[in-house]
């Protein structure tokens, strides 16, 4: 891998296997409200935002106050089991190595603003990221490009000089869009299905990663 000087990470499944938190969650929501999509739509949805996610539950066009309602809602019933939560496997570590090689560091997460600070809290990690973008921030969600785009400018860096960590199919696709390396994490998807979507490289978690040091950083 050629050297890169930023680092863009997903938050969901990619600081933190939280997505059976999401999925607990996501089953409460849809039987509070009688929705009953099928588990391949449930896949695409992944990764998306929230203004993206709740028309494809409910089936129609929703307002804006809408959307808000029901992002606060599930959100509610998200943050309702996040005590306790861990980072992934060697986050930390990996993280302290990207600052000794003195690599901007960046979050780009389509989770909603409301569970962003609460899961930093939760995993010791609020202060670590130069700069976070908020899907809801960028005219369009993964897979289009902007949220990678818009995070790379903030921390004042061309797109082929960061890679982007990521778990979803939808994050991989807009990681490429932005001309960007992507590192993926086989934590909502398997590494046998992640291979489909063609990112640079594959791990189980960060651990696995820093067995790979000479391979990130060839100075080493």
């Amino acid at each position: 891998m050629q050297p890169f000087t930023a680092a863009i990470f997903d938050m969901d499944g990619t600081l933190l296997n939280n997505m059976p938190l999401y999925y607990a969650a996501f089953r409460i929501f849809i039987e509070r409200h009688g929705l009953r999509p099928p588990p391949s739509e449930a896949v695409r949805l992944i990764g998306m935002r929230q203004s993206d996610i709740f028309p494809a539950l409910f089936g129609r066009t929703l307002t804006p106050e809408e959307i808000a309602h029901y992002s606060a809602e599930a959100g509610t019933i998200y943050r309702e089991m996040l005590a306790g939560v861990t980072p992934l496997p060697g986050l930390l570590r990996f993280l302290d190595l990207l600052e000794q090689r003195q690599v901007r560091i960046a979050l780009a997460t389509s989770a909603p603003r409301d569970n962003v600070a609460p899961t930093l809290d939760a995993l010791g990690i609020t202060n670590r990221f130069a700069a976070i973008t908020l899907g809801e921030e960028v005219p369009r969600g993964k897979p289009a490009p902007d949220i990678f785009l818009e995070a790379a400018q903030r921390i004042e860096c061309p797109a082929e000089c960061c890679v982007v960590f990521e778990d979803s199919f939808a994050g991989i696709a807009a990681a490429r869009a932005a001309g960007m390396r992507c590192i993926a994490l086989a934590t909502t998807h398997s590494a046998d299905d992640l291979r489909a979507a063609d990112p640079d490289l594959i791990v189980a978690d960060y651990d696995e990663l820093l067995r790979m040091t000479s391979l990130l950083f060839p100075s080493l």
